[in-house]
Parts: C-alpha cells; structure tokens; sequence
C-alpha cells in the first residue's frame, strides 16, 4: 500500500499535478463561481485562470507533506486493521481508513503550507484583483469571503485521497501489474483466495 501511497502523492506534488488533472483540478470557490462567470463575461478570464493557476500550485506544494503523516497511519496499522482493509469487500477500505486517521494530521500539515504558497503565488493578489472587479461590476452589490487557504486545503486532501482510491483499486484488482512486491502479491493473493 505504501507504493500506492507514494504515487499518489508524487503524481500530484508536481507542477501541474494538480492543475493538468480535471478529476482533481481545483477550481474557484463555489460561492465565488458567479464572479468568475461575470468577469468571462467581460472579457476578464485571464485574471480568473491566474487566480485558479494559483490555487492549484497552493495545492501541487502541500501535498508532499503527506508522506510522514502516512508513514505514521501505516506504523499504527493493527492486524485486525489490516485484516478489515483486505477482507472487508470495500473496494477503498485501505483509502477509508487512512481518512479517518490522518485527515486531521494532513489539514494541519498543509494549512501552513498552502498559507505560505498562496502568498508565493500572489494568490491574494489575484484573489483582491478578482472580488474588486467583480465589485466594480454594475448592480453587484454581493461581498464574497471566502477563507482561501481552508478551501484549497481540503481539495488538496480530496485530491489526494481520490488518487489513493484510485491506487488502491489499481492493487486490489493488479491491473498493470501494480503488485509489484512480493509480500503485495502473496497479501493480496490470500485476500483474493477468500473472495472465491
């Protein structure tokens, strides 16, 4: 499983991982969709792909953190834990439970970091530049607040589960040949072996 981890967490901490990835690209704020339809609408789209180009590296930057915090999860993993991941029927019991133990850990680890790249990438910059045309917009008379960094936090830890289901499906049914270990493939052959 850790395998399956560390390809999810490369393939998204890279530039464009994020970004070049529509399952995972972080898009504007829901409450902030209007705005950016009203300023492509006028011909403003440049500053709204800026402002999503920045969400998004705000993102692809956390996300290596993950690999200590996962690491940790991994070491607490009990027999009966490893026994409810393999034999549960659950397609993404293995992603289900590093949720529930490292979500917290994750928000807390990347908080600071998505903070930090945000500014980085001028993302309130891009962010004022964005609400004070919207503002300046004829009849708008609607403030939009949105806390940028709690947002693009919890769709970087999305993201990153939603590539560890991927992963973990991958593995479950060797597609590619994904049990590359031996201790993979005499794990998971055993858990198939119960299946039948």
């Amino acid at each position: 499983m850790s395998q399956g981890l560390d390809r999810s967490i490369k393939s998204l901490s890279v530039t464009d991982g994020f970004l070049g990835n529509a399952a995972v690209k972080i898009l504007m704020p829901p409450e902030a969709q209007k705005v950016e339809s009203a300023l492509r609408g006028i011909g403003l789209g440049s500053l709204c792909d800026n402002l999503i180009q920045s969400l998004n590296r705000a993102a692809e930057s956390a996300v290596s953190e993950a690999a200590p915090v996962f690491v940790s999860a991994l070491s607490k993993l009990t027999i009966r834990d490893a026994t409810n991941i393999l034999l549960s029927g659950q397609q993404d019991a293995a992603t289900q439970f590093f949720k529930r133990t490292t979500t917290d850990e994750l928000a807390s680890r990347f908080s600071p970091i998505v903070e930090g790249a945000l500014g980085k990438h001028n993302v309130a910059q891009y962010w004022n530049a964005v609400v004070t045309r919207y503002n300046q917009i004829p009849l708008v008379n609607e403030k939009i607040e949105t806390d940028l960094t709690k947002y693009v936090t919890g769709k970087a830890i999305d993201g990153l589960f939603l590539k560890v289901a991927q992963e973990e499906l991958k593995i479950r049914d060797n597609l590619g040949g994904s049990r590359t270990t031996p201790l993979l493939q005499k794990v998971f052959g055993y858990a198939d072996q119960q299946k039948n």
